[in-house]
């Protein structure tokens, strides 16, 4: 393999499917592959994943081992089961930094001892359309100083138990209302506010960016994963960023539908990107393809070598990481605790009726093998009944509380009718609204509001709703 080669595979990041790492992705490692980036498939258990990154390891000592771990709905390391963390929406509503730096600091303990030492968190997006597809309760929340000082709370948090930290999606998704797995999403300038988060990472000694999918009118037609505006003139310049720039998967349809995985790859190291996540569901083929993409764009001069060789020294840099922190669950129960609203009589007597209302899953988060529904059932005993769309039947409780879990009521019209139609039937009924709280019913006997969809979330939920008022863990209005 030549020198060109080898640079280029430093700075590939691919995924691999299933719990064990195979032939291909061994033999890249062994060759020079920067590393690699872990999704829910590839974790079974704890030990399982220790075993497959000291697999990996056993290959090359100095790789990338990423993940994207964000806690909340977007969990990889308990896409199983849930997460014991609640998101980043959660940690913004109670707004104690200390506290979101306990949840990063446990967060980044489990994996370190897992052997990741690149996650691909926190969200460091501002959340100001409420109509966002993709980001909602991933985001701190809708308030630039809020949001920056907890991405600069949970960089701290993370980097302490030795993981470094990736601060997303620059420079800034909060404010779209395209999902850039499926499509290109446009803004017209660059805000201020949406800078700010990232300023506060950056502060706090993030170690990464990801860059985002979008295009930035004000600035050009380019991604700002391609715009060497956005990454060298912005980030470098103006933001004084030093640490490694990781792209937002390349399979993402902003870029593979667009301008290809390959093209997209040359321009985001041409134009300041070091690393390049290629996604979930591109192998051994599409590695070869975009590293010999690389070293013909060098040959050919469209990519200078010496761009190729810093982007490759940086990624390298990225293994020497070090830290001690000790996990602590009890930060997360406190977090889902404390974030939880109440309005109105929320107490369960007996057993519940729960009707679960499920929307499309997310592209970020997936859909994990248990739902909301059944963590809220497993604390309160209560038979589940789950709808995807406007029931067409009328559920009967046969006295038992109704309650309703819903996810993002004021993004989906159908989830509305229903929540009306059923608060209509049962006046009494608990609503429980596991996303962004920003619409509720005309009629019913009560308003919940968790923040976030984690298993620890619902648990909460379930466990206040069943305790007296006087000792619930949230605000009870």
């Amino acid at each position: 393999m030549s020198e060109l080669e080898r640079l280029a595979s430093r700075c590939i990041l691919p995924g691999f499917e299933g719990p064990v790492a195979p032939d291909w992705v061994r033999r890249r490692l062994a060759e020079g592959l920067g590393g690699v980036v872990l999704y829910a498939w590839n974790v079974v258990s704890p030990e399982q994943l220790r075993e497959l990154t000291a697999e990996l390891r056993s290959e090359r000592d100095d790789i990338v081992v990423a993940i994207d771990e964000e806690a909340g709905d977007v969990t990889r390391l308990e896409a199983p089961t849930g997460s014991s963390y609640p998101g980043n929406a959660a940690l913004g509503v109670v707004d104690d930094v200390v506290l979101s730096e306990r949840v990063a600091a446990s967060l980044g303990a489990e994996l370190a001892a897992a052997g990741v030492n690149l996650d691909f968190a926190p969200v460091a997006d501002v959340n100001t359309n409420p109509q966002n597809p993709v980001i909602g309760t991933r985001s701190f929340g809708s308030d630039a100083d809020l949001v920056g000082r907890h991405v600069a709370a949970f960089v701290h948090g993370l980097q302490s138990a030795g993981v470094a930290a990736c601060a997303k999606h620059f420079p800034g998704h909060g404010d779209t209302s395209v999902d850039s797995h499926l499509a290109l999403p446009v803004v017209d300038t660059l805000d201020p506010g949406a800078l700010a988060p990232f300023r506060a990472a950056i502060e706090a000694g993030v170690r990464s960016i990801m860059t985002a999918h979008i295009v930035v009118r004000s600035v050009g037609e380019v991604p700002a994963t391609m715009s060497s505006v956005i990454l060298q003139d912005v980030l470098r310049g103006d933001l004084g960023f030093d640490g490694v720039v990781v792209t937002d998967a390349l399979e993402m349809k902003a870029i593979s539908d667009t301008v290809g995985v390959e093209e997209g790859a040359v321009w985001s190291i041409a134009a300041g990107a070091d690393a390049l996540c290629l996604g979930h569901d591109l192998f051994d083929e599409s590695v070869v393809a975009v590293r010999d993409a690389l070293v013909e764009a060098v040959r050919s001069g469209r990519l200078p070598e010496h761009r190729l060789v810093e982007a490759a020294g940086r990624v390298a840099a990225l293994n020497d990481s070090g830290g001690v922190a000790s996990v602590d669950r009890e930060s997360g129960r406190e977090a889902a605790s404390r974030a939880l609203r109440v309005d109105g009589d929320a107490r369960i007597d007996g057993s519940a009726f729960i009707v679960e209302l499920v929307p499309e899953a997310g592209m970020a988060a997936g859909r994990l093998a248990q739902l909301p529904g059944d963590w809220f059932a497993a604390v309160c005993g209560g038979e589940l009944r789950r709808y995807e769309d406007v029931p067409t039947d009328t559920p009967d409780s046969e006295g038992r509380r109704l309650v309703v879990i819903v996810r993002d009521a004021h993004r989906y019209e159908w989830e509305r009718r229903a929540i009306e139609a059923l608060t209509a039937e049962h006046p009494d009924a608990i609503v429980v609204e596991i996303g962004l709280p920003h619409w509720r019913p005309a009629h019913a006997g009560a308003f919940v509001s968790t923040y976030g969809a984690a298993r620890v979330n619902l648990e909460a939920a379930a466990k206040a709703l069943y305790s007296e008022p006087a000792t619930r863990g949230g605000a009870v209005r």
